[in-house]
């Protein structure tokens, strides 16, 4: 049997014939329930929605042009009245098409590499440097310091009227959007709630757009100001960014540091590697903790899907669950030890991307991925270098129901 060391080097066997069940060989940290790794599909007809847990088929879904957004509260939000533009995470068609084209300059890697990379290394060393003059660190705090400041940059949000954006947005994603049991609580939630997002908007969104009604950048809140876009639908478009790029980029900080610094050979390969192996690496962690663990859509027409032996049928109307965490470890795809950190693993199929679904596909794919990896690195190779890092307290994972990932928090780090 492939032993961990080989599993690392990705000098993977062929175990046509060996007894033992690979699937159950694991390193994730962060799945709410261990999913299958077989690509199956089913319908749950108690809960009225279907299921897809393998690769192929899910791609399928995602690419298809007769399925909308449905999860992110998306059902709730394209419903918002007085809405002339309904925001981006949101649009479908033509709509959405392009403006994604127009958005695509802030997030290209050259863009990304021209534009951000410099603000990306000043802010890991100084966020360094905190840390070598303080000792202990929550690299849960500090990597959202980090997210917040390089994701704002992007959008537009640099004008705050107070310090403490971080803290702001991190309070408005951590709130409980689950129903209350009573209308009291509903109404105390809603208030709550309707609070945050004020909050967020006076000092944070109303400062950034009037600065760029005077004076327009290359960002997104200028790109929006030129496409008529009213204060209250900027702001909404500032809270899914805020769940995009700025809270999901925290999480994964978080945990490829947390595998890092729990395998040192792993480690010391990744400081060792030209960026785009350190990238190859990053993947495969992404690949197996994809900060986002379901996608859902809702069909506007029948689908039929073929996938690993299966037919299926899906009507029109119907809720479609895409399990993340089990499409990346399908085994047809990723071959043996799907649940094991495995860089260069020989992927089967057409144009598999590294990280499987991490991000996506078709046409709602996360348009900042490059941002997100890119930042992640230049971080971690600063942090990993440090050679008297050790981690004094493993972190805690919950669960987000709003982006259906995990969150990770209180994840202590000291220097001796």
């Amino acid at each position: 049997m492939q032993t961990h060391a080989e599993a690392m080097e990705g000098n993977t066997p062929t175990l046509a014939k060996c007894p033992i069940d690979h699937t159950t060989i694991s390193q994730q940290k962060t799945p709410k329930i261990i999913e299958p790794a077989h690509g199956t599909m089913n319908y749950d007809a108690a809960n009225d929605i279907w299921n897809i847990y393998g690769f192929e088929a899910a791609r399928a879904i995602l690419r298809s042009p007769h399925t909308r957004q449905a999860g992110f509260n998306a059902e709730v939000i394209t419903r918002i009245p007085n809405q002339k533009n309904t925001p981006i995470l949101y649009q479908e068609g033509k709509v959405h098409q392009q403006q994604r084209k127009q958005t695509a300059r802030f997030f290209t890697p050259k863009a990304v590499s021209d534009n951000y990379r410099q603000l990306m290394e000043e802010l890991s060393d100084r966020l360094i440097q905190q840390f070598k003059r303080e000792k202990k660190i929550d690299l849960s705090q500090l990597s959202m310091q980090l997210a917040v400041r390089v994701a704002g940059e992007i959008v537009g949000l640099t004008n705050s009227r107070l310090p403490g954006m971080d803290k702001r947005i991190e309070a408005f994603f951590e709130q409980d959007f689950a129903p209350g049991k009573g209308k009291l609580m509903d109404k105390v939630r809603a208030i709550w709630a309707q609070r945050r997002m004020l909050s967020f908007f006076y000092l944070d969104v109303k400062p950034a757009i009037d600065a760029r009604r005077r004076a327009p950048k290359q960002d997104v809140i200028s790109h929006l100001l030129e496409q008529k876009y009213s204060d209250a639908e900027i702001l909404v478009e500032c809270v899914t960014y805020g769940a995009a790029g700025m809270i999901t980029t925290r999480e994964f900080i978080s945990v490829a540091a947390w595998h890092l610094l729990e395998q040192p050979e792993l480690r010391e390969r990744y400081l060792a590697e030209s960026e785009e192996k350190r990238f190859d690496i990053l993947h495969e962690i992404l690949r197996l903790e994809p900060i986002v663990g379901n996608l859902q859509r809702r069909t506007t027409a029948e689908i039929k899907l073929e996938a690993n032996g299966q037919e299926m049928s899906i009507p029109a109307g119907a809720l479609i669950n895409i399990h993340l965490h089990s499409s990346n470890t399908d085994q047809e795809i990723v071959g043996d030890y799907p649940r094991v950190i495995c860089p260069g693993r020989d992927l089967q199929g057409e144009r598999v991307p590294t990280m499987i679904m991490s991000f996506g596909d078709g046409a709602h794919r996360c348009p900042g991925a490059y941002v997100a990896i890119q930042e992640t690195d230049i971080f971690l190779t600063r942090l990993l270098a440090l050679k008297e890092l050790r981690m004094t307290q493993k972190p805690k994972v919950s669960w987000s129901d709003l982006v259906t990932g995990y969150e990770i928090r209180e994840f202590l780090l000291a220097l001796d």
